[in-house]
């Protein structure tokens, strides 16, 4: 760690753009604290490029603060990115939609880095090539047990992180009101518009600038002839019917007691976290 100068310190907008942005009332509360107590922090830096600490640095600029940086060394762009999606995610103060898409993002940086499923590259590649080495996992189901989620969590971050990123080379802003929470697009909006024209999300983007994007597309009203038949429970599983019924009340009840208006993202984010536990054991059945 050494002391910063501040003309040094280049700005890579690449790196910038993936740091969720502050809200005002956050930023005012940052600014307090480095004006009374300093930057107590270092900023981290790759190759004289600044990967950590971008709210802290136009604050220090803003006041002449004096500050300390670290230097990373890392192999490639990749690396960076990685670290610094892991860096954000180890500090947990990401809403849900933040948290799908550095998931995502992790694993589309994985794939660059890793260039087979076996893991093999030049920055994992065993020197002592006789050596017997163990199965490698897929990287969705390695960062699957990084992140706690299932397997198909993970690619589903990827198709929305990939559709963000898409939103964002047409404009960082509209992209930065997404993870922002500014702009509601949903998660199934944005997966699907992975695979989508690149008109759509040209006309997206160009709503969401105009102020004209109406938000989430309502759910078809469902009638009574297109409801799904509902099977009949077994006699065998009438106990963990009544089981299910009750955790589920309980469950509800307790959420309405616990939840309040700040905290529906983390809510929400482990309601999503539940579901897949469901679906990972449907899927095992």
């Amino acid at each position: 760690m050494k002391p910063g100068i501040i003309s040094d310190i280049i700005i890579d907008d690449g790196f910038k753009n993936l740091l969720p942005a502050l809200d005002n009332h956050t930023r005012a509360s940052l600014e307090e604290s480095l004006l009374i107590h300093g930057c107590e922090n270092p900023l981290f830096l790759w190759q004289g490029i600044l990967i950590d600490g971008y709210n802290r640095f136009e604050i220090i600029k803003k006041h002449n603060l004096p500050f300390n940086v670290v230097s990373k060394a890392f192999d490639s762009r990749e690396e960076v990115i990685v670290w610094i999606v892991t860096t954000q995610v180890g500090r947990r103060n990401l809403t849900a939609i933040q948290l799908n898409y550095f998931r995502g993002l992790h694993y589309n940086t994985e794939k660059i880095i890793v260039t087979n499923e076996s893991g093999i590259n030049q920055h994992s590649e065993d020197e002592r090539q006789n050596v017997v080495q163990p199965p490698r996992q897929s990287t969705a189901r390695r960062l699957a047990e990084i992140y706690n989620v299932n397997p198909r969590t993970i690619d589903r971050d990827a198709q929305l992180a990939n559709a963000i990123d898409a939103i964002g080379t047409k404009s960082p802003d509209v992209k930065r009101r997404i993870l922002s929470g500014e702009v509601e697009v949903t998660r199934t909006q944005l997966r699907e518009m992975a695979a989508g024209a690149e008109d759509y999300i040209a006309e997206l983007v160009t709503s969401i600038e105009n102020d004209t994007f109406a938000g989430r597309n309502p759910r078809p009203a469902q009638t009574e002839t297109s409801k799904p038949p509902i099977e009949p429970i077994p006699d065998a599983l009438q106990p963990l019917e009544k089981m299910f019924g009750q955790i589920t009340e309980d469950f509800s009840s307790a959420l309405r007691n616990l939840t309040t208006n700040e905290d529906v993202d983390a809510v929400r984010s482990a309601l999503r976290t539940y579901i897949e536990r469901l679906e990972a054991l449907y899927s095992n059945l």
